[in-house]
């Protein structure tokens, strides 16, 4: 029996092999990045960017770095005020610090992360000690969001649009890179509903596609399926029957791939960022209280939040918004829910 040359330490390959073995075309390298989610892909690209200059500026190896730069590196961030003046929330440097391994595992390399997660935490402590708290983007309960509903005027074509984000960011408790992506062929009405097919999700990072099944709702201002068919009936006016259904419109009302003469800088396929602005302005429209800080997220955490007042388990939550059934996210709007429901304190008689 022949036996297998053995690997050399470390596991890396042979020393004779090929120049070609070590090559990426650039086809491969598109499929490579594209493999990241746009979201992340982006915001990993400035942290590595922000990490590079750092290293630069302080004379430091970025790749392979050592654990004494990392530390550094956290020290450092956790002392540099952000563009608002502010300094950044623990989760921001966990990304960067995420965007640091993730780049070293990728090279092959071995990066001891120990004590910059130490200096991260003593960061998370000092914050809680000081009273800083994570900045939030409060739920959108029910009531919110008929208010929002209600300031939207469904005799324009921005009006039934906003509606159809909003119940629709809310039924299917969407995050909005889902929101965004979704196409007027994604939908699919049934006896029962609505069926949305989501294509990819930050918990789909392989675009296996999941359908979300969304029942009638019994206030018809508020019912996903007959609040989309109002927006997509008025976009199949205008000739639109496929390809992005919530759309950028113009300064004078109009879908600007679909009308002709339309103007402004109003994109075929709305952005996240335009999903924030959408809520915002309803939650201003509605005169909620603390409106400048509602987002799309609002409209996850709303539904979310609706779902557990309604006594729906876990995991039911779970698998509708498309979280891990042991994400600690959705289990802190089952607690936002049964805090109230379930106080101890509730009918003692005080």
């Amino acid at each position: 029996m022949t036996e297998l040359a053995p690997l050399p330490p470390g596991g890396l390959a042979p020393a004779d092999d090929r120049p070609a073995d070590r090559e990426l075309s650039p086809a491969a390298r598109e499929r490579l990045a594209a493999g990241l989610a746009a979201n992340t892909g982006r915001a990993y690209a400035r942290d590595w960017a922000a990490f590079t200059a750092w290293c630069a500026a302080a004379g430091r190896t970025p790749l392979p770095a050592t654990a004494e730069t990392l530390t550094e590196y956290v020290t450092h961030l956790a002392a540099t005020p952000t563009a608002r003046g502010t300094l950044p929330a623990p989760s921001t440097i966990e990304r960067a610090l995420a965007c640091v391994q993730s780049r070293h595992k990728k090279a092959g390399l071995l990066l001891n992360a120990e004590g910059a997660r130490l200096a991260l935490r003593a960061y998370r402590k000092e914050r809680a000690a000081a009273g800083t708290r994570a900045r939030k983007a409060p739920p959108a309960v029910l009531d919110d969001l008929r208010a929002m509903v209600d300031a939207c005027d469904p005799t324009t074509l921005a009006g039934l649009r906003d509606r159809a984000a909003l119940v629709l960011g809310f039924a299917l408790m969407g995050r909005r890179s889902e929101l965004a992506a979704l196409d007027i062929e994604d939908l699919a009405p049934t006896v029962e509903g609505l069926e949305v097919l989501i294509r990819a999700s930050k918990t789909d990072q392989d675009a296996i596609g999941e359908v979300v099944p969304l029942p009638y709702g019994s206030h018809p201002d508020t019912c996903p399926v007959r609040v989309v068919q109002a927006w997509t009936t008025a976009l199949a006016k205008l000739g639109v029957t496929a390809g992005p259904l919530l759309r950028g419109i113009d300064r004078h009302g109009r879908i600007t791939t679909a009308t002709p003469g339309a103007s402004g800088k109003a994109a075929a396929r709305i952005s996240g960022h335009g999903l924030n602005l959408i809520v915002r302005r309803a939650a201003v429209r509605a005169g909620l209280p603390g409106a400048e800080t509602y987002t799309a997220h609002s409209l996850r955490a709303g539904g979310a939040t609706a779902a557990a007042k309604a006594g729906a388990p876990v995991s039911a939550i779970a698998r509708h918004g498309r979280w891990s059934e042991k994400s600690p996210v959705v289990h802190g709007y089952i607690r936002a829910a049964d805090k109230w429901r379930d106080n101890p304190m509730r009918g003692v008689g005080l």
